[in-house]
């Protein structure tokens, strides 16, 4: 609703008078809101866009899963309520538009109540001045139809007198006509009898012959049948062993997978524990270097003192002892370090052993993952050429289905034949028989006018006159 250049939009509801929300637009707000909600057309399009928008929430309100839905959200029941349009999809729900509606005042509210009260009072006024005319109109068509109504009374009145002398002469007429058509039914009646008894004996024979084929056929189709509910029973069969064995192959698939996993997991930690002791190897081995570097020195260095002591033995007895004491000091730190050397080089064999064992599960344990990747692969193969045959015998007995149900439909089709023909059969054996019955009838009628014929001929055409007026009624 557009006034004064402004958007005013308006929320109520026709079960409870004091729902009221109310916000107005002007072209200032709207370049607001078109800025802080991203919208893309002027405020002069605007109007007809959120139509449009409201009438895709309307259409689609009764769908299971709607596309656009209108939302109203409001905290608390004096404070302002957010109005969003919202389009949901599979990933987001994306809002349209939102606009924040005032609850309406008491004021308000009273002019609201006062324009619907004003709109329903002229409502009520022009259905009163509606009603007055279909009252009017009703009258003066009601006063018509009763001119109407009296003439068409007078003429039926004219047409019953003119019926009456009609009838009367017809009556007269159709007694003379009566005894001449009598005369003929007569012969009618026997050519009639000799074309139904040669009806009846082609109709029994060709029904005869129809049902001989039709249980001919019955029993080729029976046959049929039952050939294709082995052939069914045998596929179930075969499909239900393929299910089976597909099942254990998926069992066998999931088992080795897990051993795979475990393997995969059991050959990083082996890897990781391999690299750890190589590192302690190589950290054994610089140690052993440095100590080989030190007994070097420490050989040097006695080599050094021994020739200083045989050049000084002479001039320097009185210092053997000390130096005794020193070389001996000397000969137990070599001795340690040797001793430290030897542990050295036992803790590096016993890490180098380690390392070959480990090398040797890591292979070994690269060739089971090896052998068990290409179990796996050949089990996936195996599972894929079984996925292949279940599904074309599934094909082949969805095939088998469709011609078991051609055959039930063919079978049906000539079982109604079959119902048909026999119902044929009834009938031309009732009508038969209701000829028949008819003759015996008008026989039986011929002889009692001929009696009557001789005692009382105005009684005789009294009774004869009732079976030939339903043979001739029946003909016609």
């Amino acid at each position: 609703m557009s006034q004064c250049f402004d958007l005013v939009v308006r929320l109520t509801d026709d079960s409870d008078f004091y729902f009221l929300y109310n916000l107005v637009i002007s072209e200032e707000d709207f370049q607001s809101l078109k800025v802080q909600q991203g919208l893309l057309i002027d405020f002069t399009s605007f109007p007809q866009k959120f139509i449009d928008l409201l009438e895709q929430c309307i259409s689609e309100q009764d769908k299971e899963n709607p596309r656009f839905l209108l939302q109203l959200s409001s905290a608390f029941d004096h404070s302002p309520s957010n109005l969003n349009i919202v389009e949901t999809n599979a990933f987001k729900h994306l809002t349209h538009l939102s606009l924040k509606l005032l609850p309406g005042s008491d004021t308000d509210i009273k002019k609201y109540l006062a324009t619907c009260l004003s709109t329903v009072k002229e409502e009520k006024q022009q259905l009163e001045q509606k009603l007055r005319k279909t009252e009017e109109d009703l009258t003066r068509q009601l006063n018509y139809v009763q001119q109407t109504l009296s003439e068409k009374s007078r003429e039926l009145d004219k047409l019953r007198s003119e019926w009456t002398s009609q009838t009367t002469s017809l009556s007269s007429r159709h007694m003379q006509d009566l005894t001449a058509e009598r005369e003929k039914a007569l012969e009618i009646q026997a050519r009639l009898q000799q074309q139904n008894e040669q009806l009846r004996q082609e109709l029994e024979s060709s029904h005869h012959r129809s049902t001989q084929q039709l249980q001919s056929k019955v029993s080729e189709l029976e046959t049929a049948n039952r050939e294709l509910i082995d052939k069914k029973y045998k596929s179930d069969s075969t499909i239900r062993d393929l299910k089976a064995k597909l099942a254990s192959l998926e069992e066998e698939c999931q088992r080795s997978k897990q051993q795979v996993l475990s393997l995969r997991r059991e050959n990083s930690t082996l890897d990781t524990e391999c690299h750890e002791k190589e590192r302690l190897v190589n950290q054994l081995q610089t140690r052993v270097a440095v100590f080989e570097q030190e007994i070097k020195d420490k050989e040097q260095l006695v080599l050094r003192t021994k020739e200083v002591l045989e050049a000084t033995q002479q001039q320097k007895v009185r210092n053997v002892e000390s130096k005794q004491l020193q070389i001996s000091k000397l000969e137990a730190t070599v001795r340690s370090l040797s001793e430290e050397l030897i542990k050295a080089n036992g803790i590096i064999k016993k890490l180098q052993g380690d390392l070959k064992t480990l090398i040797g599960k890591i292979k070994v344990k690269n060739t089971v993952t090896v052998s068990q990747e290409k179990i796996l692969q050949e089990t996936t193969e195996k599972l894929q050429r079984e996925q292949r045959e279940l599904q074309d015998t599934q094909q082949q007995l969805r095939q088998k289905e469709e011609e078991v149900m051609k055959l039930k439909e063919q079978l049906e089709a000539t079982v109604q034949k079959l119902d048909e023909s026999r119902e044929v059969l009834k009938t031309n054996e009732n009508v038969i028989t209701w000829l028949n019955k008819q003759l015996n009838e008008n026989q039986f009628s011929r002889k009692q006018e001929t009696f009557g014929m001789f005692e009382t001929p105005a009684a005789g055409l009294r009774t004869g006159s009732v079976p030939h007026n339903m043979v001739i009624n029946h003909y016609d």
